[in-house]
């Protein structure tokens, strides 16, 4: 753990006990528990987000993402096209799909990934809604899949299996980025791709396997959000969850310039933005607020990470 992770579990820490002084509510098992639960739902795509920032990309689409492949994942459950494990694969493979046509449009079209993926929050958003015919899709009344629904929204002695997989996923990915050629590579390129290119790494494959990373775990995450859910409407689900996963990022010091980012700082900030919505929720605070907070946050964010730089700067 550095300094900024450091700093940010203290501020987490703090934030917590304010929170619990005003409200001893926010320290009651169900409360927790709900924190906890959704702590692992979106934490998910906020490490896969990560890896995207770190290559020196961006990611707009996730919401959208997770709207198509959570309308699809109840669909064939659902209809019983599919058995629910098959349907699963099927996702995260076509999430895979989708990161692929992003990488390649960024790494070998050489299309700024804003563009690219601001496209496809639209495109997502507008297909789901079409697939749909604009309709809430859910399950049917009475639709029960036990192993399923274990699995995606079940507790272990009272832990939310979300927040488990989340463990998982985040030991899994903090190898990979911290401890694999891979991860290396990952902070090379976004730190100076031209550099990187000339000490012989093929920083166009870098580029397209950070972002079907990136969407592989965003399908993980819809199917969770899904069963969460039990029914998606395609125009509003997973409205704003980019702009989560972009904040958990910048507060875990993810540079939105590249080249720098921790897996334990992304989880940092997954817990400490849900910590604030909690905070919000309990005071009674208009829910509409919440974008507000989160917006303050990335902006605080930026303007920390750009100061720190500046002073790096200076002392080199």
């Amino acid at each position: 753990m550095n300094r900024k992770d450091l700093w940010l579990l203290i501020l987490i820490l703090v934030v917590g006990a304010v929170v619990a002084i005003i409200n001893p509510r926010f320290l009651s098992p169900i409360n927790l528990s709900n924190t906890a639960n959704l702590i692992g739902l979106f934490g998910i795509f906020a490490v896969a987000q990560a890896f995207v920032i770190i290559a020196g990309g961006i990611e707009l689409s996730v919401g959208s993402i997770i709207a198509l492949l959570g309308v699809v994942f109840i669909d064939l459950v659902a209809l019983g096209t599919l058995p629910w494990g098959v349907a699963a694969l099927l996702v995260v493979l076509l999430g895979c799909v989708i990161g692929l046509i992003h990488g390649l449009l960024v790494a070998r079209m050489n299309l700024q990934p804003f563009v690219v993926t601001l496209c496809g929050l639209l495109i997502y958003r507008g297909v789901a809604r079409y697939y749909t015919d604009d309709a809430t899709a859910g399950f049917p009344f009475g639709a029960s899949f036990p192993t399923l629904e274990w699995l995606t929204t079940g507790r272990f002695y009272g832990i939310p299996h979300s927040l488990i997989a989340f463990a998982l996923v985040t030991l899994a990915m903090g190898v990979v980025l911290h401890k694999s050629v891979l991860g290396r590579y990952f902070f090379a390129v976004g730190k100076n791709e031209e550099a990187a290119r000339y000490s012989g790494i093929n920083t166009s494959a870098v580029v397209i396997a950070s972002y079907v990373l990136c969407a592989g775990l965003t399908a993980v995450a819809a199917i969770f959000i899904a069963m969460y859910t039990r029914s998606i409407s395609p125009s509003s689900h997973g409205n704003f969850y980019e702009l989560y996963a972009i904040a958990a990022a910048v507060l875990g010091g993810c540079s939105l310039r590249g080249g720098e980012g921790s897996i334990v700082g992304v989880v940092l900030g997954t817990v400490l933005l849900q910590v604030l919505q909690n905070l919000v929720n309990l005071l009674g605070i208009p829910s509409s607020l919440n974008f507000a907070v989160m917006g303050s946050v990335i902006l605080i964010g930026v303007l920390a990470d750009q100061q720190i730089s500046r002073r790096s700067t200076l002392k080199a």
